[in-house]
Formats: structure tokens, sequence, C-alpha cells
């Protein structure tokens, strides 16, 4: 669903500076989750340490055009004379203005979810029990603050029958922006609880602060056996502005005549039943996989909305049956030396603390073992400090735990409260992770509970110093020069992808892509999301495009903004339901065709129309780009088969992005394609092998990227008719010297340069391999060489190209370049 730039002016009241016609269907306000320049719309949005105008000038570089800004740039028309810049007075309410006149275009049911606790985890369980049979939008993931809200409901378009989207508030005065927004015609509320007390004079305060939501809603759902909600809701204006009455749905443990009386609630070891009589009718009920008391409450509030809207009792009970674990919430992994770990550092507070460990006593796997609790300090409780802590002390001994870690300096000042034998404590995470109370850590149930701000992600993360005398030599210089090179034969307008998989091509992925960053490049791609990870726990914010995606990678991508190719029905439909279970809309993906190559690819000749029908009737995911590969366009010989495949593409690409409002990138040329079709450059081009130095066409060398050297470990002279190495394999025909280097083939040196079939350079001149090389180790004859103990030894580089040796051994250079093992240190230069 998208917008005109003129009717979005028109919607926030700005002042318009420019005027190129486009339309906006994407919100922006974080510059690193810019995904479709084309259609995006930037919000610079104001923050005590930040300001977003300072990324307009990057953001026009990339692509975008359309901006919200309080400050127009000066020399607006000249330095961006291709954008629209709209001026307010407040970029942050403009942002909720525009969300909320795009609410209005739907009438249909929305629910509004608030609480202290538990919101995401209704949102995302309501989701499940009301997406088989009507199309959801709900918030992704916890989008529920004063920015997320207006992003979350922005995502409503022609196919969504239910909104389902959170409110977080954290101040007095937040929720009526938010109620704004959303408008719910079913109001939510989970708990009232302690998280951001401080900020409230009382209790009561923050429930009135949040059942503001309440107001104007058709329907509201609450805890009706919660004395201060009840109190707060009597006081609250129970007619609707036509007369209407407002619908009050308490759920009640104690009052039969409830709007939903829950009669009982049985637990067993892995699931719990629950009875209940909704609006005075026959007594239905429904189960669980889950036996802790958050999970029940929830599932009770979840049932109230799902029979408001519709839901049969028993199918409420059939797909209750089958929920799952909300994502980021109590997570239970596998550890290392034989711990379970159990995350949920998504919030810190003393009623989540209590649901934590609550869960972590009551799973039956978990009996029998030690169990662990790491803590960091509780925020926003509203309470003393020395009672505060007291408080988790009781609860975590009353709950099993017998070993207490405790991170952050509030509660290292109050260590004394924690009356648990076995306790340690340290001022940060990065204390902890270096000392041996970490290292210790075996065969335990682990409870990781922090606030976010403490980084409890890093607790896992060891980082192992590699050293090995043997060396790659990555000259950046040389990247960009090549990167120059092929962008001369495109054209300016035409968006460049450019390939950093295999570490890079064994040249290092991490240092390539930000050289790649620095440079404005459109797109890295990967082959697998562990290698997107590097690159984003590395600092790189670049799109990133993941090629071989695995399905079991799915939520590192989502986790790490990963976009994946999508090349058959199995990975879309596994992928869908992968970024529906995580509450994401408008994932961008990358569809591969099949035009020839006969690897991976959709058949853009029998398999567009499914692919198409199935993509259009799901929100989880969408076209970013489309693409194939030209077979041979490094061989003039195939050029009538690489006509046909480009014909083939462009019928297969057009009916696709003919199907969407949305631009949808099209790409096909290769590093030998930039050079050999550059009329076949349409919106994108992919550079791999190129970057590195290397003409697929004519195998020669443009710029040399990558050097592999190491030094000479032992010299000795070795008379004639002597063997060196393994089976004898080289038998020396006169008196020779003979040089060990620290090499072999795990390091990535192939075996078949052995016994004088290949050779390095010492000093400038051919010294033939001798012997089979190693598995560490290599010899070469260096007899008539001027050369010394720990002179270096060229194996591939600037003065022997790396395409020698891979004729040598009857390859591709690829092979050599990516075969470089890990143990090989890579150092970087620039000329």
């Amino acid at each position: 669903m998208t917008y005109t730039i003129e009717k979005v002016t028109t919607l926030i009241g700005a002042r318009r500076y420019g005027d190129k016609e486009t339309n906006i269907g994407f919100l922006l306000t974080d510059s690193r989750s810019l995904c479709f320049p084309e259609e995006t719309l930037f919000f610079a949005l104001k923050s005590e340490r930040n300001d977003g105008h300072n990324y307009i000038p990057e953001l026009y570089r990339r692509g975008v055009k359309n901006f919200v800004v309080t400050e127009v740039p000066a020399n607006c028309a000249s330095d961006y004379p291709d954008a629209n810049f709209l001026r307010v007075v407040n970029t942050l309410e403009a942002l909720q203005r525009l969300a909320e006149r795009h609410r209005d275009e739907f009438n249909i049911p929305v629910v509004g979810i608030t609480g202290s606790n538990g919101k995401t985890m209704v949102k995302e369980w309501l989701y499940q029990l009301l997406s088989p049979q009507m199309c959801v939008t709900r918030s992704p993931r916890s989008y529920n603050s004063q920015i997320g809200v207006p992003l979350s409901v922005w995502l409503m378009n022609e196919q969504t029958e239910v909104g389902v989207f959170e409110a977080g508030i954290s101040q007095p005065g937040e929720m009526l922006a938010l109620r704004d927004i959303i408008q719910p015609t079913i109001a939510v509320l989970t708990n009232i609880g302690e998280a951001h007390q401080r900020n409230f004079e009382s209790k009561g305060d923050k429930c009135k602060e949040k059942l503001v939501l309440f107001h104007d809603a058709r329907t509201v759902v609450y805890n009706a056996d919660d004395e201060l909600v009840e109190r707060v809701l009597a006081q609250m204006e129970s007619t609707l502005p036509g007369g209407e009455p407002q619908e009050r749905l308490g759920w009640s443990v104690r009052d039969r005549h409830a709007p939903m009386f829950v009669k009982s609630i049985e637990k067993k070891e892995s699931a719990t039943t629950v009875t209940y009589i909704y609006k005075g009718g026959e007594e239905n009920w429904y189960s669980i996989p889950f036996i802790d008391d958050a999970s029940i409450c929830n599932s009770i509030i979840c049932a109230i909305v799902a029979l408001r809207i519709g839901i049969a009792p028993d199918e409420l009970d059939r797909r209750m049956q089958g929920i799952e674990q909300v994502a980021m919430r109590l997570e239970v992994k596998e550890g290392q030396h034989g711990c379970t770990l159990i995350n949920d550092s998504y919030n810190s507070d003393i009623n989540s603390l209590d649901i934590a460990l609550d869960f972590m006593n009551r799973r039956p796997d978990h009996k029998g073992r030690r169990h662990t609790l790491i803590l960091s300090d509780i925020f926003q409780s509203g309470e003393e400090p020395t009672a505060l802590y007291q408080e988790v002390s009781d609860l975590a001994r009353e709950r099993g735990v017998v070993k207490f870690i405790g991170i952050g300096p509030e509660i290292c000042a109050q260590s004394e409260r924690i009356q648990i034998a076995e306790k340690d404590f340290f001022g940060s995470v990065e204390e902890f992770i270096v000392s041996d109370v970490f290292r210790s850590l075996r065969d335990e149930v682990i409870l990781l509970k922090g606030a976010r701000r403490f980084g409890f992600d890093r607790l896992t993360e060891l980082l192992v110093k590699k050293v090995h005398e043997t060396t790659l030599e990555v000259n950046l210089s040389a990247v960009v020069k090549n990167l120059n090179h092929y962008r001369s034969f495109m054209k300016a307008e035409t968006k460049l992808v450019c390939m950093i998989k295999a570490d890079g091509y064994g040249a290092g992925a991490v240092e390539i892509a930000k050289t790649l960053q620095d440079h404005r490049v459109d797109y890295l791609a990967v082959a697998v999301a562990d290698e997107g990870v590097t690159l984003r726990r590395n600092g790189i914010t670049s799109n990133i495009m993941i090629m071989n995606p695995e399905m079991t990678a799915f939520k590192t991508m989502f986790d790490y903004d990963l976009e994946p190719e999508v090349y058959s029905f199995r990975l879309l439909e596994a992928l869908i339901k992968a970024a529906e279970k995580e509450g994401i809309t408008g994932y961008p993906v990358h569809i591969k065709l099949d035009t020839g190559m006969h690897r991976l690819g959709f058949d853009p000749r029998q398999d567009m129309e499914q692919l198409i029908d199935r993509l259009r009737h799901q929100n989880a995911i969408i076209p970013r780009s489309v693409f194939s590969h030209f077979v041979g366009s490094d061989n003039d010989g195939f050029d009538e088969f690489s006509a046909r495949q480009f014909a083939l593409f462009d019928e297969g690409s057009k009916q696709l992005q003919a199907a969407f409002e949305h631009k949808i990138l099209r790409h096909i040329d290769n590093s030998a394609g930039i050079e050999h079709f550059p009329e076949r450059q349409l919106d994108m081009c992919r550079l791999g092998l190129g970057l590195y130095g290397i003409n697929p066409r004519n195998n020669e060398i443009i710029h040399n990227v990558s050097t592999l050297k190491t030094t000479i470990l032992q010299m000795r002279r070795v008379p004639a008719g002597d063997t060196v190495g393994y089976s004898r394999k080289t038998v020396l025909e006169h008196d020779s010297v003979v040089a060990a280097i620290p090499i072999g083939y795990a390091d990535g040196l192939d075996r078949h340069l052995s016994n004088r079939h290949g050779y390095c350079l010492v000093n400038g001149q051919k010294a033939e391999y001798v012997g089979n090389i190693c598995m560490d180790v290599a010899m070469i004859d260096v007899t008539g060489i001027d050369c010394k103990e720990g002179d270096s030894v060229e194996i591939f580089g600037d003065h022997l190209p790396v395409t020698v040796l891979s004729d040598i051994v009857d390859t591709i250079p690829y092979e050599v370049l990516t075969g470089i093992s890990n143990r090989v240190k890579r150092v970087y230069f620039q000329d």
C-alpha cells in the first residue's frame, strides 16, 4: 500500500521542498535498516545522543530521495536535486500523524495490547490463534514504543483483516499518542507490574496511564481479579462517543458471573488445561503445552480475544494445543560444557524474574541439575535497592537457585542481601567473561536475566587469537582499483552487489566489507548466515544478501538483518513460516530464477504464476530483487546461449515486477558479464572474482589483491641420490640445498604441486617443491638461490599470479583463493 509524496505532505501538514513525484511504501527511522530506498520516506528523528539529519547525505547517496525534516539542508536544490524534503515542526509527531491517518483507512478489528509484562507473548499467541483463517498484521518483535508503534501500524495493507499491536509506555502522557495511532477496537491489559515504576507517583497512576488505551475501544479485556485495575476502570467512562456501551470482558478465577469465568486450571507434567465459561454460556476448555503461571494467564487473555473475534471453542482448543513458545522470551538452548541456557535477557524486573525462575524450576528436564542465576542490576522497580535485592534473594532461594552471579554496580553494592552460599559479583559482563567463575561453568541450568544495556549477548563470546608464520597479505587499495575498474563499464544508476562469500574469496570478509562499505556499494553477498553474522558483529551496516540460506538459520538472519535468496517452493514456505513465527512483516528476499545453470532457482517458464500467487497472499516477506546466473559470459562461444538465458530471465522477471507495486531490482550480469554484456546491466550487477583482481574472461590479473607468503624455517644440504619427504617420492639427481617452509596442505597448499610439479618464488627466483607436501610443512629446492633462513617465500601474489598455480593443478583461481586455511593470518595494507 503506497501513498504519493503529495498525499503524504498533506497528511502530515508539511511544507514541501522539491518537486519529484514518487510513491511512498516504506518508512525509515534508522539508516542501518534501509532496504527499499526508491520508495522510502526517512524521518530525521532527534534524540539526546543522535540526530537523524546527520544521515541524510549518506542515505541520499544510497538512493533515498524523500525526507521528513525539521531543518532543510542548505543548498538542497543543488546538493540534493532529486530529493523531496518535507519540513515539519517535529519529525516524531509527523511519523505518528502519518501512521494515524494510515490507520483511518481500515475498518477492521484491531487489538491493542498494553501491560507491564506479557505484551509480546499475547501478541504472538494471538497471531498463532488467528492467522490460520485471517490475515493478521502485528507489531514486529516488540515494536511498542513511540517510534515502534507507528512503524508497526504502517505495515497494515489491503490484505490485513485484523491488526494486533503492542503499546508500551515508560513515562506519564505517552499512551495518548499510541492510542490515537492504534485506535483499538479491542484493548487488552495484561497486568500491572513494577516496570518503569520510578517514573510514576504510584501504581495507580501507572494503571491510569496504561488504561488510556481503553478509551473509545468497543471491547476491553483485563484481569477482573486485580482490584487496582477494577478500581481504575470503574472511574472511567463506560459509554462510547456514539452512545454505545463499552463491552468489558474481565476474566476471573473467583467470580462465577465474570464474562470469562475460569472454573479450573489443571497443571500436568508439561501441559495445562483451563476450563472456562465465556459470557454465561456452556462450559468449555482448552489445553496449552506450558505449565508456568505467566503462560496460563496470557493464554486466558488470548482465549477471550479469539472468542470475541469469532473462533469457536473447539477450534480454540485445537489451536491452543499447538501454540509455540514466543521467540526472544525464555528461550531454551543447549549450552557449552553440558550446560542448558535459558535466555530471558529481554527485560529485567522482579515480576519477570519470578516468571523465569518458575519456568526453570518447573521444567521436567531440569530437575536434579544445579540451577544457576546470572542477574544484572534491576532498573525502574520503584523499590529501594536494599528491599529489592532482599526480595531477589528470597525469590531465588525459594525457586531452588544454588549458584548466584550478579553483574552491575548496584547489585554488587547489595551483595550481602543475596543469601545464597555460592555467589559471585562483577561490575560488568567484561569482568565476568575473563574470570575463573565464567570458565568454570559446567553441567548446570543457567538462567540469563539481564537488562539490555549490560550486553548479556556477549557472555558466550570468546576470542581466540590465531598465530602462524604463514600470512596472506591483502592489498585493500587493489580491491578499490578493481571495484572502480568494473564500475567504469557500468551506468551511474546501476547498483552493485559485491560477493564476499567464502570469507571474501579467502581474503577476509570483514576487512573487504569495510572497504566496500566505505566506497558505498549497494549490497554485499555471502554464502551462509554465519558469514553475515560475522560482518554485522564487526560493524558492517550495508545490505547483506545470503546466497545459500539454510532453513536452520532463519532466526539468525532475522536477528542480523540478513536477506536470503529464495530458490524453491520448499524454502519459500519454510521462510514464510519462520518469519511469521517471529512476528516479521515485509522482510526482503531475493528471488532466484534458473535460466540455464540448472543448479538452483525457480523455472521462469513453469513456476511464475504459483510463485507470484504465494508471494501476494502473505505479508511476511517481500521480493527485493530477482536474479539469475549467466552460464558462459566468460566465453564468446556461449554468446548465443547467453542471449537465450537473458530473454528467459527478462520474461520471468518482468512478470514478477508487474505483480507488485514496489520496485523489484533485476540482475543477471556477473564480473564477466559487466564487461562483455554492458547492455544487460539492468538494475544491478554482481561483482565476484573480478573484485579480487582476476579477469574471468582471460584469466589475467587486473590489480592483484592477495599475496600468500611464508618464510624459510630451515636449510640443509642433501647429497645426490637421497630422497625428500614421505614415501621417498623425490630422488635428488645432484647435490642440492633443500629448504623447509611452514606451509602445507592444511594451510591450503595443493598437494598436486609436489614433486617438482609446481614452484614458489624465493627472492624472485623459482624454487620447485620437492617431495610430497606435508600437512604443515613443504620442502623446496633452493639450490643456486641466494637465500637464508628467515627469508620470505612467495607462494602466489604480485610476482607469481595465482592463475599460474590454478593452471598447474588444473583447477580455477576460486579454488586456490578460497582454500587458504583460517589459521593463515591475514595482513591488510593500503598503497
